[in-house]
């Protein structure tokens, strides 16, 4: 069982920057694959980046490449988002998910794939 905790949101301007963190309860931590969802006010949750066990495979949405970098430490049990160039439709919040396989799976961009779900943690982007 793991336990996730998202922690970095805040109010930041456009152009800026943030790094969100989750904190993983469980010493299995180190053998999932994670993830980070955003949900917008009424609109669905979507896929914005993952990897896997060791950080040797990332991925992302289009709406981030180039912008977001997702990074792990294993020996800290915390993964991060490094989200550079914040636009206003970035505004939402911020979810991170763990995934019990190491690899990523072909549907790396589905919540369902996740067993695991932090609380989130809402990051505005103000223009």
């Amino acid at each position: 069982q793991v336990q996730l905790v998202e922690s970095g949101g805040q109010l930041v301007q456009a152009g800026g920057s943030l790094r969100l963190s989750c904190a993983a309860s469980g010493r299995t931590f180190s053998s999932y694959s994670m993830g980070w969802f955003r949900q917008a006010a009424g609109k669905e949750r979507e896929f914005v980046a993952a990897i896997d066990w060791n950080g040797g495979s990332t991925v992302y949405a289009d709406s981030v490449k180039g912008r977001f970098t997702i990074s792990r430490d294993n020996a800290k049990n915390t993964v991060y988002l490094q989200m550079n160039s914040l636009k206003p439709e970035d505004t939402a919040v911020y979810y991170c998910a763990a995934d019990q396989r190491r690899y990523l799976s072909a549907t790396y961009y589905r919540a369902n794939e996740y067993e695991h779900w932090g609380q989130g943690t809402q990051v505005t982007v103000s223009s």
